[in-house]
């Protein structure tokens, strides 16, 4: 028996070695992984959303399943393993189950309900031994086993989930490398070919953010896509790149998803190509640079660069004889084809012509003269009371350095609005931010009471850090950043009235509390002990009346912190009773059937004497 242990966990060893070298070389599964995972759903397999899709700040990591648009279906593993972590969050993937292979690849499945019975008190117990409703915990292979179709947990809507669905995905344990889940062999038909909407053409000699680009639009034809006016396409440019906008369909019902690759060819020898097989989380934000950033974040559609940017240092593109920058020496004509294919090799293809022509003017340059922030450097920005640093990997492609001050007075403001470039231009990593304040100090009575918000697009605010005289954060994004004092503690909505509030007719008990800069935690205590409240979504706090509320009269006290830790604390008495809702009256019903009248002359009435 001793033989036979050591043999199995040296074939285990042997293949997930295997199975890791051979995704590392190359996307493609090897054939003993093709039919390995079964459809995780317990209903046929369809598809709102692919791995690749594009979103914002993110190329979407897994498969969203279809759940016939409800919540609560069985969710069954979808290979033999164990239970290796869960996790439970406001937002992301909201409640999450993860599972560990034993040939050397995970499977995750997010935005669910209830976890099975067993793993689901194991979890319950562990939130009120931590008091703590978010969980990130981890086990060992021995306490929660699975087999493949074993039911691990209900279908929901939780987190970032938009509507009832499964996200699944599956990755290189060891790395956390997620890869395309229809490689996989999936029970999915899909005959549909990727559709092309349209072309934009870059000038190359300068950043793709200091331009508008040219759109052509494209027409499908027996012969596959052609741009049909002009025949030839003639710049003044010498150096052009492309971006495409595209989509994929499973079938002519499905949703419009994301592409899985494109491949550019000049004069029919393959240049470049970008491949969604393989991302790890690490590298997913550079879909802000794979798509027209600015074009996008000023209510365009997606355009994805057949090319790579300077800034670029991901592993989505493939370089195969040149950048996808193509150089318009001559006056040559050049033949241009895009292969757009899908993840079961259906393939689109988009051909023309360009040609470079002298008496045509290039692009204009709506940034001339103002100073820039270049890719692959460190930038900064110094001054007596603001500093900005970009470390080296920031940027994308050249930005431009654009910077002013706004002095308007805002409320509890301690310094000016300091104006960094914008948000439609995109950031890689996060940049130093420090301002010196006005009227406070380090030593001040209100030094921990501080924060700096961004605004612009999504506005962000983090809580303030002192060095020296300076304040700091890190942000994510260009914007503009001010510094201000927060005095206001946060507030909480009421229980109900009266001295002691009746529940009886109440299933839960919600509370949505609110902050002029955001809401760092949520306490509360029945009968003074923690009491579990649920935080789905981020905003509502929920508690649903179990056994842990026996009838009777009981104490809650809820307390709530900022970002800088002022709190507001409140405390009711309520009662809870079984309740029977009020019988409604019968309501008689009108005869149909309309009283006979034998005069329509009124008959006198008689008056008394």
């Amino acid at each position: 028996m001793l033989f036979v242990f050591l043999y199995m966990q040296l074939k285990i060893s042997v293949l997930t070695i295997y199975i890791c070298i051979a995704l590392s070389l190359s996307a493609q599964p090897p054939a003993i992984l093709k039919n390995y995972f079964r459809n995780p759903v317990d209903l046929p397999m369809e598809l709102s959303a692919n791995f690749g899709e594009l979103r914002p700040d993110h190329w979407h990591m897994g498969l969203d399943i279809r759940t016939a648009q409800k919540e609560n279906q069985s969710i069954l593993a979808a290979a033999d393993g164990y239970i290796a972590s869960i996790g439970i969050r406001a937002s992301s993937f909201g409640r999450f189950i993860i599972i560990n292979h034993p040939n050397g690849l995970s499977t995750l499945y997010a935005h669910l309900n209830d976890f099975y019975p067993g793993l689901e008190k194991y979890v319950i117990d562990e939130q009120y031994r931590t008091e703590s409703w978010a969980q990130e915990l981890t086990f060992t292979k021995d306490q929660f086993p699975v087999s493949k179709g074993q039911f691990i947990a209900f279908s929901g809507n939780t987190g970032g989930s938009q509507g009832p669905h499964l996200h699944f995905e599956i990755f290189i344990t060891e790395t956390g490398e997620r890869l395309n889940p229809l490689l996989f062999n999936f029970p999915l038909q899909d005959i549909t070919p990727p559709a092309l909407i349209k072309l934009a053409m870059y000038d190359r000699s300068k950043s793709v953010y200091e331009q508008v680009p040219v759109f052509f639009t494209v027409k499908n034809t027996d012969s596959g896509y052609i741009i049909p006016k002009p025949l030839v396409l003639k710049t003044g440019l010498d150096k052009v790149s492309f971006a495409i906008q595209a989509y994929d369909k499973t079938n002519s019902k499905s949703s419009q998803n994301g592409i899985y690759a494109a491949k550019l060819f000049l004069d029919d020898e393959p240049q470049v190509e970008f491949i969604l097989d393989s991302i790890s989380y690490e590298e997913t934000a550079y879909i802000n640079s794979q798509i027209d950033y600015k074009f996008r974040s000023n209510g365009g559609a997606y355009l994805q660069h057949v090319s790579r940017l300077p800034g670029d240092h991901g592993n989505v593109y493939k370089e195969i004889a040149g950048s996808g920058v193509i150089d318009l020496t001559d006056t040559l004509e050049r033949k241009i084809k895009i292969e757009v294919r899908d993840a079961h090799d259906n393939l689109s293809e988009l051909n023309f012509v360009i040609q470079h022509d002298d008496s045509l003017p290039g692009s204009p340059d709506a940034y001339s003269g103002i100073p820039k922030f270049i890719p692959n450097q460190v930038n900064e920005i110094k001054n007596a009371n603001f500093e900005i640093y970009l470390p080296e990997p920031s940027l994308y492609d050249t930005v431009p350095r654009l910077y002013y001050v706004n002095n308007t007075a805002s409320s509890f403001a301690v310094s000016a609005a300091h104006q960094v470039s914008n948000t439609s231009f995109p950031l890689n990593s996060d940049a130093y931010v420090r301002i010196k304040p006005s009227g406070i100090s380090s030593q001040g009575t209100f030094k921990d009471k501080l924060v700096i918000l961004r605004t612009g697009g999504r506005n962000t605010v983090r809580k303030a850090k002192w060095e020296g005289d300076w304040l700091t954060a890190k942000f994510g994004d260009f914007g503009a950043f001010q510094a201000f004092t927060d005095l206001t503690a946060p507030q909480i909505n009421e229980l109900g009235k009266g001295d002691t509030v009746n529940l009886s007719p109440a299933s839960r008990i919600v509370f949505t509390p609110t902050d002029n800069f955001g809401i760092k935690s949520f306490r509360a205590e029945l009968d003074s002990q923690w009491i579990r409240f649920t935080n789905d979504k981020g905003r509502n706090w929920i508690y649903i009346f179990d056994e842990r509320c026996p009838f009777g009269i009981h104490h809650l006290k809820v307390t709530v912190e900022d970002l800088v830790g002022n709190t507001t604390t409140k405390e009711w008495w309520f009662k809870r009773y079984p309740y029977t809702p009020p019988k409604k009256k019968a309501v008689k019903k009108k005869s149909s059937s309309k009283k006979k009248t034998t005069s329509s002359k009124k008959v006198p009435v008689k008056k008394k004497k």
